[in-house]
C-alpha cells in the first residue's frame, strides 16, 4: 500500500532535563488534527555565471507542529502540555519525538507554545491546542518497517 492514514503518524513528548532525556508519552488521544506549521527562511540571489535569474537559497528550516483536539485531564501526554501553561523559558522546553509511516524518527528538544485547553461554545468539550517546534534540527533514525 503506497498511501497510509495521516493516523499512522506518531508524535511523542517527555519531560527535558538534559539531552538524554526520551519522549516516552504519546500525544494522540482526543487528538484530530496535526498540522506542519514549519517556517523556511530563505534569500534570493542572482549571479553573473547564470543567466540573471533569481536563485532561491533555503538558509534556516524551523519545523513545528501544531494539535488540535479536546482536552482530556487524565491523559499523561496532554497533562505535560497542560502543565506548561504558565511557565515561560525554559521551562517550556521538552523533548519531542515524530515517528513517521515509514519508520523513520525525528527527535529533539522543543519549545511548547500557543497552549489553550479551555474556551469555546457552552455545549463542546474543552479544547486542547498547542505548538511544537523543535529548537534545532531534530536527530533522524530511520527504522526498519515491520510488514
Amino acid at each position: 500500500m503506497a498511501r497510509k492514514k495521516n493516523a499512522l503518524t506518531e508524535y511523542w513528548v517527555g519531560k527535558y532535563e538534559d539531552e538524554n532525556s526520551k519522549a516516552d508519552l504519546r500525544l494522540a488521544k482526543w487528538i484530530s488534527s496535526v498540522t506542519d506549521d514549519g517556517e523556511e527562511e530563505t534569500e534570493e540571489y542572482a549571479f553573473y555565471d547564470g543567466d540573471g535569474t533569481k536563485e532561491t537559497d533555503v538558509i534556516s528550516v524551523k519545523k513545528a507542529y501544531t494539535f488540535e483536539g479536546m482536552h482530556d485531564i487524565e491523559d499523561a501526554a496532554q497533562k505535560l502540555i497542560a502543565d506548561l501553561e504558565f511557565e515561560t523559558g525554559e521551562a517550556r522546553k521538552i523533548i519531542f519525538k515524530q515517528v513517521r509511516t515509514d519508520g523513520t524518527e525525528f527527535a529533539g528538544r522543543a519549545t511548547v507554545s500557543e497552549i489553550k485547553i479551555t474556551g469555546g461554545e457552552a455545549s463542546e468539550y474543552a479544547p486542547f491546542n498547542c505548538r511544537i517546534s523543535w529548537d534545532a534540527k531534530p536527530t533522524m533514525t530511520v527504522l526498519p518497517v515491520t510488514p
